[in-house]
């Protein structure tokens, strides 16, 4: 039977396999999620988003409807929205105290993949309302986590973030959003923000906007930008909603795609009632506010990866079904075969099954590395699991945001000229998907990040561990009959690999700065290539100790070997040349002039 959104069985395997997901339930805050719990979880997710979710995603291509300030999403939503709702998906991972589960976020990693593969406009609207309720939670005064966040995380209100500014997009310290302090304790907000996903709608009574505005008097660039909590209406001290708070929906975006999530502009204070209290201190409001976008940009990962499996599940299925030309090999009488046998659209299958099995495993790591830096015994260990996350969020946002649109890509080239008509699915999510190597810091950026802050992180050691990680897996890999060779060639790309960090690194410290960070997303891209590779290999030397007593999944076990195989033989040497040009550190892109660059 073909598989919608996800491979159900590889799920299961990297969950119980390959991280052993029951073994959280060690620690008290996770004692009930034991495997049959967690399967339970997972497959009503998988229910949800198949049977409820997953027919929006067609539906939400004919878009929201902006009039007079008021934003209509399509009427289907409504329904699907109170039963995401009434599962409390919303705060799967939140803690109980404020309507939460508690679940482990490995877990939610798994659930959330089929709900984002099934509809990326719908869910779009959950993620930021989780993020801006984290925000509460963690900066919050009791006051606004009481007023704020059961609500929030119920669904009752949803939630935004409100950076960018026609003038400051990725330079957000040139925005010009301003507050001014009432003699009350409040404040008066002015500004106009864009890109505002989910900004206004009809879905929810009340909709809480977390604002980036300067105070008056406050230091230029982002140490001076503060943060601020800005309901569209007031809260009474009761509890009910008071009056507009003059926060002005001006029109929303046509978009390329996510067609289903409206991106508004949005004007404060325009009629100057626009009042917002501060949300943590004073002139500390961007450090507050990457406790949402560090979020946010794993769940951008989680976003282009789910698009990804979901194309490929589609791309896989029909070249299945789909006869075309006879086999290679066939005799001159045979009949024409299936797509899938032919070795061309075989490889293409291949980088989309490599690619998203090494997503999904990276992707769920990083929810694992959550939930052991939230039970770590020690500070140590908390802060080891804090610093691989930071070392892995720009490979997470970055890397699988550019591979997930290429594999989409792929899977529009799979269905051939079907693909590319939008009577089929894969080109929605293809344009679809466009959008997640630009928004929460562009991957040019998530590049500069990498090399410019988290590789020199703490003098390199975070950045050391995370590569000590690799060293054990092929290690591991080593050992494990069936996987030496795999071990051995992926041990040699490592080394080129250090060598090359460590040659970027003295070039990004010298008069060759400019050339050096010219190839700063190219050693990012090489950064996920490793990181693909490591989690395939741990995927294969998982599977090859199970051959013996594979029994019916002895396709699926040889399978990841054979993944693994193809990656590391097949994309590594590829990777392996893109080193070899960041070595040369050629400062061709940075030397020519601007008017060397034609168009005049």
């Amino acid at each position: 039977m073909a598989q919608l959104i996800a491979d159900k069985r590889d799920v299961e395997f990297v969950l119980h396999e390959q991280f052993e997901a029951a073994s959280l339930a060690k620690y008290s805050a996770y004692s009930s999620f034991n495997k049959k719990t967690i399967d339970l979880i997972v497959s009503e997710a998988r229910n949800l988003a198949i049977k409820e979710i997953l027919p929006l995603q067609k539906i939400s291509d004919d878009g929201c409807v902006f009039d007079a300030g008021k934003v209509t999403v399509p009427e289907a939503y409504h329904k699907v929205f109170a039963s995401y709702m009434a599962g409390e998906w919303l705060a799967m991972t939140d803690d109980p105290e404020w309507g939460g589960q508690g679940a482990p976020k490995l877990v939610a990693m798994a659930a959330n993949e089929y709900f984002y593969g099934a509809c990326n406009s719908f869910m779009l609207f959950h993620m930021l309302s989780h993020g801006a309720a984290r925000l509460v939670e963690h900066f919050g005064t009791e006051e606004q986590k009481k007023t704020y966040l059961g609500n929030m995380l119920s669904g009752k209100w949803s939630g935004t973030m409100l950076l960018t500014e026609p003038e400051a997009g990725s330079d957000v310290g040139a925005l010009t959003s301003t507050a001014k302090k009432n003699p009350d304790g409040t404040y008066s907000i002015t500004g106009n923000k864009i890109f505002i996903s989910g900004g206004e709608h009809n879905m929810v009574d009340n909709i809480i906007h977390p604002v980036l505005a300067r105070l008056e008097g406050a230091p230029a660039g982002t140490r001076g930008i503060s943060l601020f909590l800005v309901p569209k209406f007031r809260v009474n001290a009761d509890g009910s909603l008071g009056e507009f708070n003059d926060v002005v929906c001006t029109g929303i975006e046509h978009k390329m795609g996510l067609h289903g999530n409206c991106t508004c502009s949005l004007t404060l204070g325009g009629s100057g009632n626009c009042i917002g209290t501060l949300l943590g201190e004073e002139n500390k409001g961007m450090a507050a506010m990457f406790v949402m976008m560090n979020e946010a940009r794993q769940m951008v990962g989680l976003q282009g990866f789910a698009n990804a499996s979901a194309s490929y599940m589609y791309a896989l299925e029909y070249a299945r079904q789909r006869i075309q030309t006879k086999h290679m090999t066939a005799p001159a009488t045979a009949g024409p075969a299936p797509i899938i046998q032919h070795p061309d659209v075989r490889r293409q299958l291949m980088i989309m099954k490599a690619h998203v099995e090494g997503m999904r495993s990276l992707i769920y790591y990083g929810g694992l590395c959550q939930d052991l830096e939230k039970n770590a015994a020690t500070e140590e260990e908390k802060a080891a699991m804090s610093e691989m996350l930071e070392i892995l969020t720009p490979i997470i946002k970055g890397y699988i945001t550019d591979k997930a649109f290429e594999m989409c890509s792929h899977g529009v080239q799979v269905y051939g000229g079907y693909g590319f008509i939008e009577e089929y699915p894969v080109a929605q999510l293809l344009r679809d998907s466009r959008i997640f190597m630009i928004y929460e810091g562009t991957n040019g950026i998530q590049s500069i990040d990498l090399v410019g802050r988290k590789m020199g992180m703490k003098k390199g050691k975070p950045f050391m561990a995370f590569l000590e990680e690799i060293k054990k897996t092929i290690t591991k890999a080593a050992a494990t009959k069936g996987t030496e060779e795999l071990a051995k060639e992926l041990q040699e790309y490592l080394d080129t690999y250090m060598k090359s960090a460590a040659t970027l690194a003295q070039n990004t410290a010298s008069d060759k700065i400019l050339s050096a960070y010219g190839y700063t997303h190219p050693f990012l891209e090489c950064t996920g290539d490793l990181s693909m590779a490591w989690m395939l290999l741990w995927r294969a030397a998982t599977a090859a100790q199970k051959l013996g007593a594979a029994g019916k999944d002895l396709a699926f076990y040889k399978g990841q070997i054979d993944t693994a195989r193809f990656f590391i033989r097949y994309v590594l040497p590829v990777a392996k040349g893109r080193l070899a040009a960041i070595d040369m550190c050629d400062g061709a892109a940075v030397e020519i002039s601007e008017d060397g660059f034609g168009g005049k």
